[in-house]
């Protein structure tokens, strides 16, 4: 198999149906393109929601206990599969606290000394509203344990929302990518279909339909590589210069990762993806139907 034919084919199958050739080209750019809108967005969206996640901790207020039922209880807390770190405050540091908070106001509330002992909580919110609930109702059933809090409304709201949006976007972003498959898939049959009479020569004289093929496929995989290629421009364009010129409050969005190579390899390599699968059907389907019909 000549490597230097198939990849003048490759090339010049894009120069006898232009019109064609463009049109998959631009789909499959304005694709990976909106995949990498979709990727870069999602992912601030993301870590937006896990850092403040991560700000929800679960308070264990204790009744007037001594310091054996207090040690017991920190026990079973450390025991916890979701506790992954454990503050004790003591009702002489909570009031210092609110001395602090409230300055020369708060005196007399610090005086009263009714601020109850309690454990702060740091938990892994990662695994779930349901089994953060489980461990609240656990905990409250301690002995010595006066009441358990923690903003529970606040991390089904940030679960509800992720999930919608994965939902959604991981829709569209299947959509976008089928609708640019198959527009390859409609470019190569046109060429093949433009071929055809060349493609039952070369049958004849005993070519075999991976030798015909790989024109076919190498014509997808160059229009993956210019579409990703102008679609990393434009990813370039709209988040380092457009976004932070006209966007002002949005500023500029973090990269996936903190790397720009992690996403934007990510985009070109789903452009050759996309270009070399729509290629591939449509030769197989086509050469093998061109076959046939030249044989009846």
């Amino acid at each position: 198999m000549s490597v230097k034919y198939i990849l003048r084919e490759g090339f010049a199958g894009m120069k006898r149906a232009k019109l064609a050739a463009t049109t998959s080209i631009l789909s499959l750019f304005i694709a990976v393109l909106l995949i990498g809108i979709l990727s870069r967005i999602g992912y601030n969206i993301y870590t937006q929601a896990m850092s403040v996640k991560e700000l929800i901790q679960v308070e264990v207020f204790l009744f007037d206990i001594d310091e054996r039922t207090t040690s017991q209880i920190q026990q079973e807390l450390e025991n916890e599969e979701l506790v992954e770190q454990i503050t004790y405050i003591s009702k002489d540091s909570a009031s210092a606290v609110m001395k602090k908070e409230f300055g020369t106001g708060g005196e007399d509330l610090v005086e009263l000394n009714f601020l109850p002992a309690s454990f702060r909580l740091d938990v892994n919110t990662d695994a779930g509203v349901d089994r953060i609930e489980t461990l609240a109702s656990r905990i409250q059933n301690l002995r010595g344990v006066d009441e358990v809090e923690y903003n529970s409304a606040l991390l089904k709201v940030l679960e509800s929302n992720l999930s919608v949006f994965t939902l959604v976007g991981g829709g569209i972003g299947l959509l976008i990518l089928l609708a640019s498959v198959i527009l390859v898939y409609n470019t190569i049959r046109l060429t093949i279909y433009a071929k055809r009479d060349l493609i039952r020569a070369m049958k004849l004289v005993g070519a075999t339909n991976r030798f015909i093929r790989s024109p076919f496929i190498i014509e997808g995989i160059l229009q993956g590589v210019l579409a990703g290629s102008m679609a990393i421009l434009f990813i370039f364009l709209i988040f380092e210069f457009l976004v932070p010129t006209y966007v002002l409050d949005l500023g500029t969005l973090a990269w996936p990762f903190g790397r720009w190579y992690f996403l934007t390899g990510a985009m070109l390599s789903l452009a050759v993806l996309l270009g070399w699968w729509g290629s591939r059907w449509a030769a197989r389907r086509f050469i093998k139907q061109t076959y046939i019909s030249s044989s009846s």
